[in-house]
């Protein structure tokens, strides 16, 4: 299946976009100009310093996922990662986070299930979300599917289950995030995502700062960069951090299976590509969205995007890459770190 879909873009039509409007009025955010002040100058990193959280999605998806993310970090330098709940392998990745506390690792709220072959449901059952559910029984394959027939509330029953789950097997999630942006892509469930977060004093991955990336990226016009910005300073204003921007672009990295034919000339490819899109950040704190995985033989029978999730994986391993951060004075931070430092300014 084509996961061009899991980039968060923010689509919001009339309706949902004056709903958000509304709800902004609603929770008093001020519609006077955002400090030019970086979040993450405000969280008392350097001013004009690229402030970043490399980040691996969909942990607990596969065993393949599993190690992907236990290799970028324990020879790699990523530094955070969120986990899917719903998905088979999480008790396994479960069991290897309660050996290594330390470790950076959120949820992935999951609200569809993409691959043709390979399925979950939601936690909260079909019963109590009939909405999250295909007619095989598993959550719908498209983040347009969830929209089209989820209401906010099923979606925030399922939210709060595996926010449950997390807690019941054992750990506390440093974050929340959304899988295929899922959360983004419509105003009503992007207000229960907040709500969630802001109840649990749990920091969301929510873009509120300059979004040059995104609007890059997105094509977002004015008005709805200005509608995220509002949003940052109302859930800053609640005592969490807030990103500067997303770096969301690396699963759209064209790789040619007849070129990046061996290890070496996979990983100087997606290296190549890092670079180059982390030198267009501008600065402040920036979340960096990869999958890095291992993929193993079955694999490719779960899913076709392999190929780009192994890059991100040796891209993240690579000593040119570790070099190029340190030449560059990039920093490195996890969520843990950023809620710590917004909770002193408290």
């Amino acid at each position: 299946m084509n996961r061009s879909n899991c980039f968060i873009k923010f689509e919001f039509n009339m309706k949902r976009e004056n709903i958000f409007i509304l709800w902004l009025v609603f929770i008093s955010i001020s519609h006077n100009t955002v400090a030019q002040q970086t979040y993450a100058e405000r969280l008392g990193f350097p001013k004009n310093a690229k402030v970043l959280i490399l980040h691996v999605d969909d942990v607990g998806m596969s065993w393949d996922s599993n190690q992907g993310a236990i290799q970028a970090m324990e020879k790699g330098v990523a530094t955070s990662l969120s986990i899917m709940m719903p998905c088979p392998w999480v008790p396994g990745y479960v069991k290897y986070l309660k050996a290594h506390p330390q470790i950076d690792a959120g949820l992935h709220l999951t609200l569809t299930s993409e691959w043709d072959d390979y399925k979950w449901g939601p936690l909260a059952g079909k019963t109590s979300t009939p909405g999250l559910v295909d007619e095989k029984g598993a959550m719908w394959p498209s983040v347009e599917d969830v929209v089209m027939h989820a209401s906010a509330d099923e979606v925030e029953t399922e939210i709060r289950a595996q926010l449950a789950r997390a807690r019941s097997i054992g750990f506390e999630p440093t974050h929340l995030d959304s899988h295929m942006g899922t959360l983004f892509a419509s105003s009503e469930f992007l207000q229960r995502y907040i709500k969630v977060g802001i109840e649990n004093k749990i920091p969301l991955m929510f873009p509120g700062g300059h979004n040059t990336m995104i609007a890059a990226s997105n094509a977002a016009p004015p008005e709805r960069l200005k509608q995220l910005q509002q949003a940052g300073e109302m859930i800053w204003n609640a005592g969490l951090p807030v990103l500067d921007d997303l770096h969301n672009v690396s699963y759209n990295f064209t790789y040619d299976k007849a070129k990046q034919t061996t290890d070496d000339a996979l990983r100087k490819f997606a290296t190549e590509k890092y670079i180059k899109t982390i030198k267009e950040l501008k600065p402040g704190l920036t979340m960096v969205i990869m999958h890095c995985t291992a993929p193993a033989e079955v694999f490719q029978h779960i899913s076709d995007s392999g190929l780009i999730r192994k890059g991100d994986l040796l891209a993240m391993t690579d000593p040119a890459f570790k070099k190029f951060l340190q030449d560059e004075g990039i920093i490195l931070t996890t969520w843990r770190e950023v809620k710590d430092r917004r909770d002193k300014l408290k």
